[in-house]
């Protein structure tokens, strides 16, 4: 009976081993299908977001499904189907790491912790994150939060950065969670928030595609340099390179830059409003020279 135990013991962690395996090797499950599952955010700016229908728009998604463009090309497959799967701040992860999506291409930083659970490609938009308020509020630094609401995104790490910042001792503030962006700044947009921490381009975004933008501002000291970047399964280098190799091209030909203006600076679908942001000087930096170094390194 030992021995009988061993053997389906021995046999179940080979099969495990054999999946993984498997599952790594994303460009074989991509060729064999003729899918590919493109992880996207619902509201996260002008990086990310929905347009309704199952549609999605936005400077990573268009660059998610450019990569895309690109593997269909070197795999030499005639087509390509490419599944859309929304994601949020706190299942992304575990969709990469399961299988669900092969490539999440939204709004997600590159930290030393996420590294150890998933790889990421080049850093394409490098991050401030900052404080959105009403214009009227007065607000105009972190020590005039004390005894406020501010509002965060369930899943992100905007509060944590804010709690440890130097301008943050002794201020005493309540936290308010949204269940994704827009919801976050819902709770500001309606006063149950006085203040809403996050990504400087998602609330760059929100404020574009609110009902009165001038009633809005972004202020504050900078919290944190966070680099944002695609995701992939870890332990797949060939995966990796194929989407690196690929953003790096972008980079050289200047593709990213006219992508970003695209995004960042022309008027953008639905409303037709425009985010307004150019391209910061940490941002032109990645495209420059491309790396996948974590957010650590960016604030030593």
């Amino acid at each position: 009976m030992k021995i009988q135990n061993t053997v389906l013991a021995v046999a179940a962690v080979a099969a495990t081993l054999t999946a993984g395996a498997a599952q790594a090797d994303t460009l074989k499950k991509i060729k064999d299908s003729a899918s590919i599952t493109l992880g996207v955010r619902e509201s996260s700016g002008a990086l990310s977001y929905t347009l309704g229908d199952g549609k999605y728009a936005g400077f990573h998604t268009e660059l998610g499904e450019l990569v895309i463009a690109d593997l269909k090309k070197s795999l030499g497959l005639g087509k390509l189907e490419v599944k859309y799967q929304p994601v949020t701040s706190q299942n992304r992860i575990p969709l990469v790491e399961n299988g669900t999506v092969d490539l999440e291409c939204g709004s997600t930083t590159n930290n030393a912790a996420r590294q150890k659970q998933v790889t990421f490609a080049v850093t394409t938009y490098v991050e401030e994150v900052r404080i959105a308020v009403k214009a009227a509020s007065g607000i105009t630094s972190i020590s005039q939060l004390n005894g406020k609401n501010v509002a965060t995104t369930t899943g992100t790490t905007s509060v944590q950065l804010l709690r440890k910042h130097e301008r943050a001792a002794g201020v005493d503030f309540k936290e308010v969670f949204g269940k994704d962006h827009a919801d976050s700044f819902l709770l500001l947009e309606s006063g149950r928030a006085d203040a809403f921490v996050m990504d400087g381009q998602i609330l760059a975004g929100a404020i574009a595609k609110s009902k009165s933008p001038a009633d809005y501002k972004i202020v504050g000291e900078v919290l944190n340099v966070e680099p944002i970047a695609c995701m992939m399964r870890k332990d797949d280098p060939a995966f990796k390179k194929a989407v690196d190799d690929s953003i790096i091209a972008m980079m050289k030909s200047g593709a990213i830059a006219k992508l970003y203006d695209k995004w960042f600076m022309q008027p953008i679908p639905p409303t037709g409003a425009k985010v307004g942001l150019p391209a910061s000087d940490a941002t032109k930096a990645a495209w420059a020279k491309p790396n996948d170094l974590p957010a650590e390194s960016y604030n030593k």
